[in-house]
């Protein structure tokens, strides 16, 4: 897969606004809230042209029986993918262009604490999102066409930056 980061654009929040629509009238009654996380949620950094939707679900395994109706979306049907408890899902355009993820986890779980609380940490804290903005450029150089690489070139940097977003976000919460 080739790995590209582009500067932050602002046509991102509606293209996550109209598939949060498509995908809480698929999955029903059963979503508790949709939200946007991953790069192209946090603003002036740059990102991989690609939507991810965290999706919060009373019942995570009602999801198993949304299949088609996602597979009606466009949506390859991923299952957990490697996070138990999760239910993942990915779309590419009509030319094979990767362009959204969605990721569901029971609501108010660990992993949405986790992913909402990065999202956030960043926003609240541009020099940081910076710092991770440069290092995705930099990776981004460094393989081209190794999404592997740059994914693990990512990881001391995300696990260092959620550790220090869960401990901002669990004291802005007591605040």
């Amino acid at each position: 897969m080739k790995v590209e980061v582009v500067p932050h654009d602002l046509t991102w929040r509606g293209k996550f606004e109209d598939e949060s629509k498509n995908v809480a009238l698929t999955l029903g009654e059963n979503v508790v809230a949709i939200h946007h996380i991953g790069s192209t949620a946090i603003p002036h950094i740059y990102a991989k042209p690609i939507i991810d939707l965290l999706v919060e679900v009373e019942n995570i395994a009602k999801i198993d029986d949304c299949t088609l109706g996602m597979q009606g979306l466009g949506y390859e049907v991923m299952g957990e993918f490697g996070i138990p408890g999760r239910r993942f899902f990915r779309k590419n355009n009509k030319t094979g262009t990767r362009t959204h993820h969605i990721h569901t986890f029971t609501a108010r779980s660990s992993e949405v604490e986790r992913h909402l609380a990065f999202r956030d940490y960043m926003i609240a804290h541009p020099e940081d999102a910076q710092k991770y903005s440069e290092l995705k450029r930099k990776l981004a150089k460094q393989y081209p066409n190794d999404i592997i690489g740059y994914m693990d070139g990512k990881d001391g940097f995300i696990k260092e930056m959620e550790k220090k977003a869960l401990v901002w976000w669990t004291l802005d919460k007591s605040e």
